[in-house]
């Protein structure tokens, strides 16, 4: 029995406050709330380029017409609106009994959500599997906290059972390039996006992702489990896939088959990276076996690094 099954917003809520966020206040005293708020920048003044300064902020136009490099100056927004695309696909019900991925995404959307909204900003939800299920417009305060949640929590259950509109057997996955395209259409002003998903999708969802970071910040939360890339020597089992039901027969205590399984989830992860990168976002990897405290440790030092 799954000792998860019935948690609730509230609990949900108390549990990562004592357990996550305390942490975060003492380890990051206090520099993630801004890192999360994403760029947030605003222009204000163009000044003399000094050693040091962020390339990516040259105005090439005054530089070339002046014959000195100049830089642009900018202030945080604080009103940001940040969206979390929240992956419920039933792929997400994969893992160990206590820590599946969709319990994963419960717990990330809800921290972020309650430090964000802690500091003032809006924050508003998207739940997805082959198209749109939810929309949350974006709001503050406890009570969106715990509609977030909730909202995180009722979908888990439901892909766990048989009444999903994706249930294994339809032959269909999900499909973040609508997602993407979708969000394109939601949020009008610019914002942060944050997606929180495993990215096993159809494919063709590079090109909306690129579409939507050139007006958004986007950053990806790749969601996994150790075993979908390292099978146990268990013998002849039936392997199925969550997205579309097909089964397969295997033998993991093929050597030769477990190495080139490992193999090709290197690829994949190793070409994802790669999408996500050209398309302009970053992309940080959650596991079901990580503290999620040193994974936003770690997701903020390198947020950090990259504004500088």
């Amino acid at each position: 029995m799954d000792p998860t099954a019935t948690l609730s917003p509230e609990r949900l809520l108390r549990r990562l406050e004592w357990r996550v966020v305390r942490r975060l206040d003492g380890l990051l005293q206090g520099d993630y709330r801004s890192l999360f708020r994403g760029m947030g920048l605003d222009f204000t003044d163009l000044r003399e380029y000094e050693p040091g300064d962020d390339l990516r902020h040259i105005e090439w136009n005054v530089t070339a017409r002046l014959d000195t490099p100049y830089v642009r100056e900018y202030v945080e927004d604080r009103e940001i609106t940040t969206w979390l695309l929240l992956d419920v696909s039933p792929s997400m019900a994969f893992g160990p009994v206590a820590r599946q991925k969709g319990l994963i995404v419960a717990e990330v959307a809800t921290t972020i959500a309650h430090v964000l909204s802690r500091g003032g900003s809006r924050v508003g939800a998207v739940l997805f599997d082959i198209g749109v299920r939810t929309v949350i417009p974006p709001a503050s305060g406890r009570n969106q906290v715990l509609r977030i949640a909730k909202a995180a929590l009722d979908h888990r259950e439901e892909g766990a059972g048989t009444g999903s509109a994706t249930d294994a057997g339809t032959g269909s996955v999900t499909d973040l390039g609508a997602l993407f395209r979708a969000t394109a259409g939601l949020a009008r002003r610019r914002s942060l996006v944050i997606v929180v998903s495993d990215f096993i999708s159809a494919e063709g969802w590079e090109r909306p992702l690129a579409l939507l970071a050139r007006r958004h910040e986007v950053v990806g939360l790749q969601v996994s489990d150790p075993r979908e890339s390292e099978l146990p020597d268990v013998g002849s089992i039936y392997v199925e896939d969550a997205e579309t039901g097909e089964q397969i027969f295997v033998d993991t205590s093929d050597a030769g088959f477990r190495q080139r399984l490992r193999e090709a989830a290197a690829d994949r992860q190793e070409a994802l990276e790669g999408e996500a990168h050209r398309a302009g976002a970053d992309l940080h990897r959650v596991s079901t076996d990580d503290d999620l405290v040193r994974v936003l440790v770690r997701v903020a030092g390198l947020r950090r690094r990259r504004r500088r």
